[in-house]
């Protein structure tokens, strides 16, 4: 996993994010607390005139006024709310769709600042670069926004192009992010999530994100890291065209496709449901615990299904990373809790992450994980609550001083889109009773008893419990 602490992350290891001055700070908070203000003002009042005339709060109506308020807020609110877009067991379904919009209809920027933009870059205007080119984009986020064009040989491609000015927009955000993230740490729950690694990691990736050359060399790895497994065939990555690409526009091949969340068109393109999101989940698997490299923002508007039934991945502009050692450990945590349900060994691949501080019986902590972890492979997906999940598992995270390393609160937030995804389209499926995905995890099952005969780490017969005293 990255080494990286969140010192070492701050601003001045960042390029694309420029320095922020205390009174750009001060300013954009003083913004921020405005606009959340005047959300709340809105709120109160529609509250209060509803009251008086006899109906109650509508939920709908405090979703919408959230929604516009994150969406005055700008691009950091914006991909905040792309979260809850794809978490409607976490949020709410309410909540939910009204956030979706944020995925890829955010109000598009000026067509003249756009225009600014392409000639910074390629030296032209888009007329001059390409036979055809629409200044009506087809989707608008948070960072950037994508238009169509034609190649002068007929290929038709999408122009990814940057906002104008996204990156001192985003400055002022993250640095007050980072405040709060400190502070957040004096409680439980903010240790629990690591709150300054989570924030930290945020930061870097927006950076990352900011120059589209590491988002088209990403697509590529994740893509080839798939490759040498079962799951690269139904997996695929649009062509990128390398010399219609810089730091801030990214061109790509267009490929007609519809999104996985669009589960009537879907089934009416004749597709899988199950099939989707085995392939899904698989990829993400694969890539995390072989590549080492996994997609890190699979909200729907980055997910969809071609013709034949392809998984097309779109926007690499948020990764996480697992280095080797990480990755035979989480391998032999996943075996542990789903497969042979070895609370005590979890317990130990838990401390070999570094998430425990609370020295303790390892006993205890495979008690609690018993408790949340053991229902999860007779639920059915439709009938399952995530929200009551995460109120266990923050429990169990409080009473053993469980910090979350940053990659594997990336890869939960990953988890909470393939459940959507599984709702939608397969709500009776059980993943740990599929066929493919038990003979994928007997393969993780044998690869960790691998690792753990040469490493020398299995226990020996009559051992009592081990006691958590030190870190790794």
């Amino acid at each position: 996993m990255a080494t990286t602490t969140p010192d070492d992350a701050s601003a001045e290891g960042r390029h694309r994010l420029p320095r922020v001055s205390a009174v750009a700070e001060v300013t954009r908070l003083a913004t921020t607390t405005g606009q959340a203000t005047l959300g709340v003002g809105r709120l109160t009042l529609g509250a209060v005139t509803g009251l008086a005339r006899g109906r109650r709060p509508d939920t709908a109506a405090v979703a919408h006024e959230v929604r516009c308020t994150f969406e005055r807020l700008g691009p950091t609110y914006v991909k905040l709310g792309q979260l809850i877009a794809s978490s409607p067991g976490v949020f709410g379904d309410v909540m939910a769709a009204e956030f979706e919009t944020l995925l890829d209809q955010v109000r598009p920027a000026a067509p003249a600042a756009v225009r600014k933009v392409f000639v910074d870059e390629l030296g032209a205007e888009p007329e001059e670069v390409f036979a055809t080119f629409d200044m009506t984009p087809i989707a608008s986020a948070s960072v950037a926004q994508v238009h169509t064009a034609t190649l002068a040989s007929g290929e038709e491609v999408v122009v990814k192009i940057q906002r104008p000015g996204i990156a001192d927009r985003l400055a002022p955000d993250v640095a007050i992010l980072e405040r709060l993230a400190g502070l957040l740490e004096v409680s439980e729950y903010g240790r629990m999530l690591s709150a300054r690694h989570v924030v930290a990691d945020f930061a870097d990736g927006l950076d990352s994100e900011l120059d589209f050359r590491n988002e088209a060399a990403t697509m590529a790895e994740w893509f080839d890291c798939l490759q040498p497994g079962p799951f690269g065939d139904r997996v695929r990555v649009p062509r990128v065209y390398d010399d219609l690409t810089t730091a801030r526009v990214l061109t790509m091949e267009r490929i007609y496709a519809t999104r996985i969340d669009d589960a009537r068109a879907v089934r009416a393109a004749g597709h899988d449901g199950v099939a989707l999101c085995r392939n899904l989940l698989l990829s993400l698997l694969d890539s995390a615990f072989h590549g080492g490299l996994f997609h890190g923002d699979l909200h729907a508007g980055n997910v969809l299904v071609d013709a034949d039934g392809k998984l097309v991945m779109l926007d690499f502009g948020i990764v996480g990373r697992f280095d080797a050692r990480t990755r035979r450990i989480l391998r032999q945590l996943v075996v542990d809790l789903i497969v042979k349900q070895d609370y005590d060994s979890a317990g130990r691949a838990i401390f070999l992450l570094g998430a425990v501080h609370n020295p303790g019986s390892t006993a205890d902590g495979a008690a609690d994980l018993k408790k949340v972890t053991a229902p999860l492979s007779t639920t059915e997906m439709a009938s399952m609550s995530y929200t009551d999940l995460g109120r266990q598992l923050a429990a169990v995270a409080k009473a053993h001083d469980a910090r979350l390393p940053r990659e594997l609160v990336l890869v939960g937030k990953q988890l909470l889109y393939v459940e959507k995804y599984v709702k939608l389209l397969a709500p009776r499926w059980k993943a740990i009773s599929d066929r493919e995905i038990y003979g994928y995890m007997a393969g993780i099952m044998k690869e960790a008893e691998r690792d753990r005969r040469a490493r020398g780490t299995e226990r020996k017969p009559g051992a009592g419990p081990s006691t958590m005293t030190s870190r790794p």
